[in-house]
């Protein structure tokens, strides 16, 4: 089978020797197309090291990553700049817009890095932005619009690509209730609509509970996988709650 990503015996280690602290070993996991995976785990389980290292941030000390079939980790680093501008989007919890652009050319941004025609920019910026509810606010600038709002403008900015892959690292963690369930509504739907791939990482068991599958780690590595199947969202969110509970996530990390 053809995933989109094949993380195979991947390690990271950190430090010297007689002084290392081993943050993955030996992880494997595959991630098929127009999957929503969540990755969880207490607290320096390994999980933010995991996605940095599969979204090129890190890099591996041992192992192997394919994503769509090309193994990110023989790249060099300008070819990895033009892999990661054409195949990878990402969200990340604390927006990264540039306050001197308008949410359409912050949006617009990496097309035109990519040097697309302007109508294909302007035609897919428009729709990516009716996808996340904020078409209305396109000519507005960063500082005149709302956290939910930012998130969703950065949200879409990772989409415009249409990337193989999306990354969300705690996109949730910093919007209230409302923006946070907008913005999953939004990726879930794009996830069931457009068959998006997308890979969170989170502590919010809400959060997760719009994920189909769950990862959940521990000291490094895999500890158990969890699929909804067919299961009611609350349904869900309680058996990620007592897998929490398991293996050492606090109610903090839960909420």
């Amino acid at each position: 089978m053809n995933y989109v990503l094949d993380v195979k015996g991947v390690s990271k280690t950190y430090g010297k020797k007689g002084n290392e602290y081993i943050a993955l070993n030996n992880v494997d996991l595959q991630v098929s197309e127009g999957e929503f995976v969540g990755v969880m785990g207490p607290s320096g389980a390994g999980k933010t090291t995991l996605l940095n290292i599969i979204s090129t941030i890190d890099t591996a000390t041992d192992g192997d990553i394919l994503i769509d079939g090309q193994s990110i980790v023989k790249m060099k680093e300008a070819q990895l700049a033009t892999f990661r501008r054409e195949k990878l989007g990402f969200i990340f919890q604390d927006y990264n817009l540039l306050d001197s652009l308008t949410v359409r050319e912050n949006i617009a941004l990496p097309l035109a890095l990519s040097k697309v025609k302007v109508r294909e920019i302007n035609r897919r910026v428009e729709e990516i932005a009716t996808k996340f509810g904020i078409e209305g606010m396109l000519e507005k600038y960063p500082y005149q619009i709302s956290g939910g709002q930012k998130q969703r403008c950065a949200a879409s900015r990772a989409l415009v690509t249409k990337p193989s892959l999306i990354f969300g690292d705690e996109p949730t963690g910093a919007l209230d209730s409302k923006s946070a369930t907008d913005l999953l509504d939004s990726l879930k739907a794009l996830n069931e609509q457009d068959d998006s791939t997308i890979v969170m990482v989170t502590h919010d068991a809400f959060a997760a509970s719009y994920c189909e599958r769950i990862i959940f780690i521990k000291d490094g590595t895999l500890f158990k996988e969890m699929y909804k199947d067919g299961l009611t969202r609350k349904q869900f969110f309680n058996e990620i709650l007592a897998v929490l509970g398991e293996i050492g996530g606090n109610k903090d990390d839960a909420i």
